[in-house]
């Protein structure tokens, strides 16, 4: 299996088997989602989609943009947060999409034959779904320019190659440099404390390594990506 790696701004000329990836928070705030009973996500690429999307579809949850640690930006139910949604009543209701960079990259990459949603709470099941696929070729579209998604992607494809992976350790890098990159943003006043204990459990949420034992596919539906749960076999819910 051959792997190559894309960028936001180059992943709409992808085709074949892609995995966009952000760890830091969006596809952990998925995985999460569909923990808490939710059926399916509807991906929405911009504010103005969401709110197209949720009058077309009452009665759906809204997710993704919100203060950094902080409230839902207005008209939305919760903020790109998995650990709001550890509290949070969803039900069997439908969710609709809206983040920063997360959903950009997928509908940027709807040329993708397979596009898988990726981050470390699915890991090990999506590593199994790419292997019982077969692709010859998988592309990785890092959609944030942390660590945390390089190295991801470096841990998927050294899962793929059958090669030893000190997972605690590259948990661990990834834990510092998030909390220094937190108190350089209090230090600067862009970041209060407060904040910074709610991002520290989001975080928590994002590195629960195989947390969840599902694999995120996202699949064209009605003019939209839908994306949904899978255990590599066909559809799941998990509960």
């Amino acid at each position: 299996m051959h792997f190559e790696l894309a960028t936001l701004e180059t992943c709409s000329t992808v085709t074949g088997c892609v995995v966009v990836v952000d760890v830091w928070r969006s596809f952990t705030t998925t995985a999460y989602a569909f923990a808490a009973g939710v059926p399916d996500i509807l991906v929405a690429g911009s504010e103005e989609e969401a709110f197209e999307l949720r009058q077309r579809f009452p009665g759906t949850v809204l997710i993704g943009m919100g203060e950094l640690g902080g409230s839902p930006a207005e008209g939305f139910d919760f903020g790109n947060s998995p650990s709001e949604l550890l509290a949070g009543d969803l039900g069997k209701r439908r969710v609709i999409l809206c983040t920063p960079n997360g959903t950009p990259g997928l509908v940027r990459s709807a040329s993708a034959q397979t596009l898988l949603a990726g981050s470390f709470v699915c890991a090990g099941a999506t590593a199994r779904y790419l292997e019982q696929y077969g692709a010859d070729r998988v592309t990785f579209v890092c959609t944030e320019t942390g660590i945390e998604d390089r190295a991801f992607v470096e841990y998927m494809t050294k899962l793929q190659q059958g090669k030893s992976v000190d997972g605690p350790e590259m948990l661990e890098k990834i834990r510092q440099a998030a909390l220094q990159h937190a108190d350089t943003l209090i230090a600067r006043g862009r970041l209060t404390q407060a904040q910074a204990d709610r991002l520290a459990v989001d975080l928590d949420c994002c590195l629960a390594l195989d947390r969840f034992d599902f694999t995120m596919v996202v699949q064209p539906w009605d003019g939209l990506l839908k994306m949904v749960p899978s255990t590599g076999s066909g559809r799941m819910t998990y509960a």
